[in-house]
């Protein structure tokens, strides 16, 4: 009958084959002598320290009997969290997620083991071990699934702040899940896991839950400003939330504000963006909270000229292009809103143009965003633009101009999957297609069949995420 392999008969067939004896294997690891026989003897459990020391002795990498260890001291004995819980900080240094997951999923069958687990978890977070830490959210959330608790709540925010930023999909997926789960933590803690959430919803142009997550946002924060600042019977010490609450505040007007520039209804976006400016209601005083009111300030101003220019100001259009390109308004989307400003009432924006020219290429637009935070971070928008661009062009009866744009969109387009502006695209197109050399019509043939190509295959993708 075969020998089950444990960590015990492995060193023992180690001294045997390089002819050590405990004593010198003791001198080399490191570990007491007494201690080897016992654990070899199987008198006594191997601690994390030793198992790692022993490792080296034997010239094996780091974490090799890891497996070994679960089996040992997880499945085939108690655990025991005195060797568990530097068994998993070991784990996390050493990346071996596999070995936490299976940690995990045994011992979570008994949920006193919930509250230890948490408390590593957050250890992991605070460290930035962020996939280690997920595997223990994940564990400790399944645990107590049916209970309606606080800790549950927070590990379901943790696991949403982990997963977002990886795809658009994964983003939506992540924020659907934790929605949920909100109004389960606690009041000061809902404040940034709100924003995060608006956040989400507004890069996904899910305008309507952006719109209804900013005015819970805005309803919530006032509470406590008023419990905080204006309450005159003395309360018990108050909980911090992660920014000063004028910024919740502010932001909470600045994202409705963005909602309403979505729908096009830029002077109510207007009348927050004097929301956000006029600040002396706040009686915060930090230097952060002067930071925080320079920034609203500075979006106010460049905010302000930008609708005014989209309710028909003329004249605030140096304004905007001098604003346009700064940490306030990207240059995508501010070039965007001039140009279509300029469509709906008719405006001579040539030197506009002139001045851009040099972004309004695919070379361009990964310039931008090689810049950073004031670079084209909506790079969706640029078929938008260039689709502008074309109408702008045959207004003017530049349609050689307008044609180059036509094209330029749709190979956006096709890059970027993005279906609605190919349909702009193509009815502009057919309106000027007696004006179109032949030339140019067989490459407009090319362009489309790269177009559906694409968005079939963007279909599929699609299909496949949904199964």
């Amino acid at each position: 009958m075969q020998q089950h392999t444990t960590i015990q008969t492995e060193l023992a067939a180690f001294l045997r084959k390089e002819g050590q004896t405990i004593n010198q294997f003791a001198g080399i690891s490191g570990v007491n002598s007494g201690t080897l026989s016992s654990i070899i003897n199987g008198n006594r459990p191997i601690a994390m320290q030793q198992l790692d020391r022993i490792t080296a002795g034997m010239g094996l990498p780091d974490g090799a009997f890891y497996e070994l260890y679960i089996d040992e001291c997880v499945v085939h004995s108690a655990p025991d969290w005195r060797r568990l819980g530097p068994f998993l900080h070991r784990c996390a240094e050493l990346d071996k997620l596999e070995c936490i997951r299976q940690v995990v999923q045994i011992i979570m069958d008994n949920i006193t083991y919930a509250p230890l687990l948490f408390d590593t978890a957050e250890e992991f977070y605070g460290q930035g071990k962020l996939q280690a830490a997920a595997l223990l959210y994940e564990g400790v959330a399944d645990s107590e699934k049916y209970q309606h608790s606080e800790r549950l709540a927070l590990c379901q925010y943790r696991l949403f702040t982990i997963r977002i930023g990886q795809s658009p999909e994964a983003d939506f997926r992540a924020a659907t899940r934790f929605e949920y789960f909100v109004e389960r933590l606690e009041e000061i803690e809902q404040l940034e896991a709100l924003r995060q959430l608006a956040d989400i919803y507004i890069t996904l142009q899910h305008w309507e839950k952006a719109r209804l997550l900013a005015e819970r946002l805005y309803h919530k924060t006032s509470i406590q400003y008023e419990i905080r600042y204006y309450k005159t019977r003395k309360k018990k010490e108050l909980r911090q939330a992660p920014r000063p609450l004028c910024f919740y505040i502010m932001y909470a007007y600045w994202l409705q504000s963005k909602v309403c520039e979505e729908s096009g209804e830029y002077e109510r976006a207007l009348e927050f963006v004097g929301l956000y400016s006029e600040m002396s209601w706040i009686v915060e005083e930090s230097e952060e909270v002067q930071q925080i009111k320079e920034q609203f300030s500075r979006l106010g101003i460049v905010y302000a000229c930008l609708y005014r220019l989209m309710c028909g100001e003329l004249e605030v259009l140096p304004e905007v292009m001098e604003a346009i390109g700064t940490p306030e308004l990207e240059r995508l989307d501010g070039l965007l809103k001039a140009v279509q400003a300029a469509n709906r009432y008719g405006w001579e924006v040539d030197e506009l143009i002139s001045r851009f020219q040099p972004l309004l290429t695919p070379e361009g637009v990964a310039f931008g965003q090689a810049e950073g935070a004031s670079g084209w971070e909506t790079p969706d928008q640029y078929p938008v633009l260039l689709h502008e661009l074309a109408v702008y062009s045959f207004k003017a009866e530049k349609i050689e101009q307008g044609i180059h744009y036509i094209f330029g969109s749709l190979e956006a387009s096709a890059a970027l999957g993005s279906i609605a502006c190919v349909i702009r695209c193509v009815r502009l197109f057919e309106q000027f297609r007696p004006n179109v050399s032949a030339e140019d019509q067989e490459w407009y043939k090319r362009l489309i069949n790269k177009v559906q190509l694409a968005h079939t295959g963007a279909k599929r993708t699609t299909e496949s995420l949904r199964e």
